[in-house]
């Protein structure tokens, strides 16, 4: 029999955003929403059988269809596991005002947790996947597990202080690249490329979400296109000068504390 070539391996893709690797026996999928908190503690997936089973896998869910509704009783904390979700609310006209995008590993929902029920509504944006976990049962075992009371309170505070950077920035260009930044920075977290990623949001959610017209978004887009800042193809973006932009955003900051003071 002829001698067949080697086998070529080849080069690990960087790691797409739509798609969670769901680990082994012993570690977490990479876009475990706790992981953090529980590896800091010394524990590993063997460990933390209690947590496991209150693990539901929901999805998928398709592009355009709800996840919750304003008002839906809430008894669960909603990990993002894959894909995108856009969090809202409807102003008394009925028009949509977004509070956010969730990515892979970040929570949804937590808002609702003082009332008990949803606040807003929830809505994929491309195929999403979900981890639920039953908030009663997790309350009680994070009495038990100071790692993940923490991680709660942490993602509490990070909801919080996402919206008030963003809002800090007045300018539109400082806006759109501390945007542009929050979303590397989030993507670089859970071990995708913090310089290439999708906007899977349109222009139009973009520019409801800070607060300006969809042809600014257009246009300050393309205008950090034509001096190199970012490369744009359709929803693809490269970050080629990040350094520009979070000088844009911290000038942006300081314009906004200028203005207050």
């Amino acid at each position: 029999m002829p001698t067949l070539p080697p086998a070529v391996t080849a080069p690990r893709a960087t790691p797409n955003p739509a798609a969670a690797d769901d680990g082994d026996a012993l570690h977490f999928c990479s876009t475990c929403a706790f992981s953090d908190a529980c590896t800091s503690q010394g524990y590993d997936k063997s460990a933390l059988a209690e947590l496991h089973v209150l693990v539901d896998h929901v999805g998928p869910f398709r592009a355009g269809e709800y996840l919750f509704r304003t008002g839906d009783p809430f008894d669960a904390i909603a990990a993002v596991r894959a894909g995108m979700v856009k969090t809202f609310i409807l102003d008394s006209q009925g028009n949509e005002q977004i509070l956010g995008f969730s990515l892979p590993g970040e929570v949804i929902g937590l808002n609702a947790i003082h009332g008990g029920r949803y606040p807003c509504n929830a809505v994929a944006l491309d195929t999403v996947h979900l981890c639920r976990f039953s908030f009663p049962k997790m309350s009680v075992l994070a009495t038990r597990m100071p790692g993940l009371q923490a991680q709660l309170f942490s993602l509490l505070s990070a909801e919080i202080g996402k919206v008030t950077t963003l809002a800090a920035n007045h300018r539109t260009e400082a806006r759109i690249a501390a945007f542009l930044l929050d979303l590397s920075e989030r993507y670089a977290r859970r071990g995708f490329s913090a310089t290439r990623f999708k906007l899977t949001m349109s222009r139009v959610d973009i520019a409801n979400y800070l607060r300006m017209a969809p042809e600014t978004v257009s246009r300050v887009l393309r205008r950090l296109s034509d001096e190199q800042g970012i490369a744009v193809n359709q929803r693809d973006i490269t970050l080629l000068q990040p350094e520009r932009l979070a000088a844009l955003a911290s000038a942006g900051e300081a314009s906004a504390a200028d203005a207050a003071g």
